[in-house]
């Protein structure tokens, strides 16, 4: 779809995007009354208790020029603590140490939350206010992913949405014999290292790099 001449497929499909949410309002049948009713700015008893399941969040934040990311985070189920209706922190477990997120955050106070819980098809938009907190006493009650954490990203809730299970059962990510098998991957040593343009480097150093950062996950 591509060529020299023409640039990237963005490039080509950008110059006639739709521009305007009326137009792609009029593309749209208009969204049910429940779609809208059920978005609330505040957890309820049985939201509390997808946040306390889930062992896994997407974090989507954008820094100053908006430039996006969306990065996950995971642990045992309820490892992201409820700190009242309107506030959940997340500990921030060792990891590359870029800080993209919480630099983020940090540009904008702002952040989208996503909680996925293994095994079912339920899901939890939560986006709303968000900072970074080094403060001792709410770290010292993030201990789920090991010890408490250096920071821990706190988001003051303004949308709560339960979201329709129909991704996932589309994607039937929870059913195994869907998958593809293991070898029609690449494997995440093999993406690595093409990254990475490092032609020192061989798959066997990033597979012993990638064994000693799980080995020491915690420290």
């Amino acid at each position: 779809m591509t060529s020299p001449l023409t640039g990237s497929a963005f490039d080509m499909l950008h110059l006639d995007a739709v521009r305007d949410q009326e137009t792609l309002r009029r593309v749209y049948e208009a969204p049910s009354e429940a779609a809208v009713r059920k978005q609330m700015t505040e957890l309820t008893e049985q939201t509390r208790k997808l946040v306390g399941c889930s062992s896994l969040v997407l974090i989507a934040s954008a820094d100053a020029e908006g430039n996006c990311d969306v990065s996950p985070r995971g642990g045992p189920a309820g490892f992201v603590a409820v700190l009242d209706a309107r506030t959940v922190a997340i500990p921030d477990a060792t990891g590359n140490k870029r800080l993209d997120t919480l630099q983020n955050v940090i540009a904008t106070g702002r952040a989208g939350l996503l909680f996925v819980i293994p095994g079912r098809t339920t899901t939890l938009r939560v986006n709303g206010r968000a900072c970074v907190s080094t403060r001792p006493e709410l770290l010292s009650q993030l201990t789920a992913v090991g010890k408490p954490p250096v920071s821990a990203l706190v988001l003051g809730i303004e949308e709560v949405y339960p979201h329709c299970p129909k991704a996932l059962l589309r994607s039937a990510a929870w059913k195994p014999e869907q998958w593809l098998p293991a070898d029609a991957q690449p494997t995440s040593a093999e993406v690595t290292l093409a990254q990475l343009r490092m032609p020192e480097l061989t798959i066997a150093d990033i597979e012993q790099a990638e064994a000693d950062s799980l080995k020491y996950r915690y420290e």
